[in-house]
């Protein structure tokens, strides 16, 4: 299957794995490559710049088929060293750069004149026509139902992405919801080139996440998860549990009153104790509404060779037929 995606980045398949905090080291990224996808490193989940160096030459030494690595511009006080961030990314060798979050801008000269091929996640049309007009080589389409940030518009991939459709002149994947073949081929009915996953891919063998984490997505139904920090204007996506109840307890006490440091016990630092030792209510953790529709924790081999083969039965059968 050829796409604009496909062409862009040298891909077999239209499947991106998108950045996601604590969950995108090397072992996952390599194996969503060698299955053929875009896998993508978290740079911010490396302390340093010298330690995502070592996760890219690590990842190098896993595949050597395309990947990337994710950038998420934060609002914060003190600003990560980005640029030394970019230097670590230029000097692997690293041709494609999720980024994510504020406005990339500023850092994109320095990517592209390294011959960076960059795809910027947005939440809306507006932010997706920006990040064309600024020189994004591709744009990841949230919709309403993605984990994380799904910004404050509230818009379903079913009207997010047509609208993209309609407006965009560059590739676009779309990202929330996405699971599956029928995932895949609506994107593409819709004018998506292709998908990002990212619940789906932590529910996978080579995903470096503790098993409980695995097993709560399997577990879960499309009505587990919950929105959190909406009076903050900061609403992320995720899976219920004992810290979603504390922190949506503090939400309706103190009303339009709260603020970050309120909560930052329930969302501060808790990704590695939730991925990495298992404890699943250390904190909130992002998780999509997809979870409804994860059923086994496959490689990631054969997730995507699954995906593949059922995409083509539903176009070349089930459409066909239909016509």
């Amino acid at each position: 299957m050829k796409t604009r995606i496909t062409e862009l980045f040298g891909i077999e398949h239209p499947i991106i794995q998108g950045g996601m905090h604590y969950v995108g080291f090397a072992e996952l990224a390599a194996a969503v490559s060698n299955a053929g996808g875009l896998g993508i490193i978290t740079g911010l989940t490396q302390k340093t710049p010298e330690d995502l160096a070592g996760e890219i030459a690590k990842c190098r030494d896993l595949t050597d088929k395309p990947f990337g690595v994710n950038l998420t511009f934060l609002p914060s006080f003190k600003d990560p060293p980005y640029l030394e961030y970019i230097d670590a990314i230029v000097q692997g060798g690293v041709r494609i750069v999720e980024t994510a979050g504020r406005n990339p801008e500023t850092y994109l000269p320095h990517l592209k004149e390294a011959g960076i091929k960059v795809i910027h996640k947005c939440t809306s049309v507006r932010h997706s026509l920006k990040a064309e007009a600024i020189g994004c080589d591709a744009v990841s389409v949230d919709g309403f139902e993605c984990g994380g940030h799904p910004g404050e518009d509230d818009i379903p991939n079913m009207i997010l992405l047509p609208r993209a459709a309609e407006e965009l002149q560059i590739p676009f994947v779309a990202s929330g919801g996405m699971a599956d073949a029928r995932s895949l081929v609506a994107a593409l009915a819709m004018g998506a080139d292709g998908m990002n996953m990212g619940t789906r891919f932590i529910a996978t063998a080579e995903a470096p996440v503790h098993s409980n984490v695995k097993q709560a997505i399997v577990a879960a139904s499309e009505l587990d998860t919950r929105l959190v920090m909406r009076p903050l204007r900061n609403t992320e996506r995720v899976l219920n549990n004992a810290a979603v109840d504390r922190l949506l307890k503090k939400e309706k006490e103190l009303g339009d009153e709260i603020t970050i440091e309120d909560v930052v016990a329930e969302v501060g630092g808790v990704y590695p104790k939730v991925m990495g030792a298992g404890d699943m209510d250390a904190g909130v953790w992002s998780c999509g509404m997809v979870a409804g529709l994860i059923k086994d924790i496959p490689t990631c081999k054969e997730l995507i060779d699954r995906i593949m083969e059922d995409a083509e039965s539903i176009i070349r059968s089930r459409l066909k037929a239909m016509i």
